[in-house]
């Protein structure tokens, strides 16, 4: 049973052990870089790949690998703690105002409307720009902007659930509203909600590097891809690699991430979901 699974869902099985994969190495990132990643040595700036530096030296002097070790950790931790925060915010509002509707729901989705009539970047930038550059500040205002397209996908899927025949059945045998939440709409949306888990990791790497690389988000030295990249494009014509390598990890990763939101969609039968509506 396991084998035939594993045929027929060879792409959700291959990323699902690549991001696990991911995410232990990011856990043990410390004890698996070779040299300390913010160690400066000029002696050894922008040397080539060697026993000593796997992926060479930056025009610092530190080690690459090392450094791009310790920016999954950073990366991939703070992605993840972007997404769960906004999910659970979106997932708690949109319920609410989608079960309950009247004035509630016209509130709530009154501040989302506002909200999203704004670019995600002037308003990640703006709230940056009152808390203050650095991971804690990107990371706060990334929550605050993102959790209202949870909130509108997750209110869409509520209304059209409450309508059910099954939730209409709790009504009538007298479980409260609490319950019927509980029981009957959360794990309707459970499906959805993991399709969309994984396309919006890679929305928050990508939003957190692209934070790092405008000098937002982690300042220096403190590795971490997009500002990894940040630190190389004064090198881009004489050592690319500086760039490539953060570059190619973000893709990477971004990549697995999608390919395992599709094969989820695939297998749960269910329509991804997007910032814009429904595919």
């Amino acid at each position: 049973m396991v084998v035939s699974f594993v045929i027929k869902n060879k792409v959700l099985v291959i990323c699902t052990t690549i991001i696990a994969l991911l995410f232990i190495i990011a856990i043990f990132a410390p004890w698996l870089a070779p040299n300390n990643p913010t160690l400066v040595n000029l002696s050894a700036k922008l040397q080539g790949p060697s026993a000593t530096y796997p992926l060479g030296t930056d025009h610092l002097g530190r080690c690459i690998l090392s450094r791009l070790l310790i920016g999954m950790r950073v990366s991939l931790g703070s992605a993840a703690l972007i997404f769960l925060c906004s999910l659970f915010i979106g997932l708690v509002i949109g319920t609410l105002a989608g079960y309950f509707g009247g004035w509630l729901d016209y509130i709530l989705m009154r501040v989302c409307d506002t909200m999203m009539a704004f670019p995600n970047l002037l308003l990640v930038i703006g709230f940056v720009g009152m808390f203050g550059p650095g991971l804690k500040q990107v990371v706060i205002a990334l929550i605050i902007v993102q959790w209202v397209y949870y909130a509108r996908i997750f209110r869409g899927m509520v209304v059209s659930l409450k309508t059910e025949n099954f939730v209409t059945a709790a009504h009538i045998n007298g479980s409260s509203s609490f319950k019927i939440i509980k029981k009957h709409i959360v794990p309707n949306i459970i499906p959805p909600l993991l399709v969309m888990s994984t396309l919006e990791m890679g929305w928050s790497i990508m939003n957190m590097s692209s934070m790092s690389f405008l000098g937002l988000g982690v300042q220096a030295p403190k590795p971490e891809w997009g500002a990894m990249i940040l630190e190389g494009k004064s090198f881009v014509r004489s050592n690319v690699e500086l760039m490539l390598y953060p570059g190619l990890c973000i893709m990477f990763v971004v990549i697995i991430f999608n390919l395992l939101g599709e094969s989820l969609s695939k297998f749960f039968g269910v329509k991804k979901q997007y910032r814009g509506g429904k595919e």
